[in-house]
């Protein structure tokens, strides 16, 4: 087995939740310059869209996090991956939900993570078109714009509210999936992007299924869910990681986590 990674000094997680806090909160306002006012867009690779707003807003998180802390590394949607060697590590999505965004809808976020050695430590979910911040770690809490939340207990899964996070590509790619899924917990509402962690994290629902996503869309989910004592992992159950194949599960409660894991396998 590898040897266990030593694991960072409380005030040491303590300093980096307080700045992935502060750093998502501070870029708000460029894509909230944009926001609403037709700004045109272009196409990625994968024919996700991507706007002036997405870079600037990037680039500025960017250059808060280098000034800020120098020795650390970073992974960025828009401009790719520097010092990945470093301890630790900041996974930066500037605009997550550039679909929402550019369609006048207020639900896209900001997202900040800080791993060390591969394990996140912190994150920070900031929703500028809401005026909301929920950031949390393991072991730290979580904040939604600076009061404690929590994730919601003793639901069963069979009443348990779900997120289905881009159900229509579900459908369309795993029907079998996506059929178990619709008859599973009292409520499945289709969803999209961030937010659906952030109520989970708030106590508002009880499960987010995903899938289809990248580091930078995930990495601060793990730290807001698992400090509001959620559970978030890949769909075998594994920790989510850099390498991770972009499948997340995540739940209220360890019952809800395993009933999610078992209709995904099939069982």
């Amino acid at each position: 087995m590898p040897p266990a990674i030593e694991p960072l000094a409380l005030d040491q997680r303590d300093v980096l939740l307080e700045a992935a806090e502060d750093i998502a909160g501070r870029v708000g306002d460029i894509p909230m310059r944009h926001f609403r006012t037709g700004l045109a867009y272009d196409s990625k690779t994968d024919a996700s869209p991507v706007t002036r707003a997405d870079r600037e807003t990037e680039a500025r998180l960017r250059d808060i996090i280098a000034t800020r802390f120098p020795d650390h590394g970073i992974v960025g949607e828009e401009y790719g991956s520097a010092n990945t060697d470093r301890d630790i590590i900041w996974v930066i999505d500037p605009i997550d939900g550039t679909k929402s965004f550019i369609s006048g809808v207020p639900l896209f976020g900001v997202l900040v993570a800080a791993l060390h050695r591969g394990r996140v430590v912190a994150g920070a979910i900031h929703m500028p078109g809401l005026g909301e911040t929920f950031s949390g770690g393991a072991g730290l809490g979580c904040r939604f714009n600076g009061r404690p939340v929590h994730c919601r207990k003793g639901v069963a899964l069979a009443d348990a509210f779900l997120c289905g996070n881009d159900l229509g590509t579900l459908i369309r790619d795993q029907p079998d999936v996506a059929e178990r899924l619709v008859r599973t917990g009292r409520f499945l509402r289709p969803t999209v992007d961030c937010y659906p962690y952030a109520q989970l994290a708030a106590g508002w629902v009880d499960g987010v299924i995903d899938h289809g996503l990248f580091p930078y869309d995930y990495m601060a989910a793990v730290g807001v869910v698992e400090g509001a004592g959620g559970i978030i992992t890949d769909w075998t159950g594994a920790p989510l990681t850099l390498e991770s194949d972009g499948r997340v599960v995540a739940a209220a409660t360890a019952e809800i986590h395993d009933g999610l894991l078992a209709v995904l396998r099939g069982g």
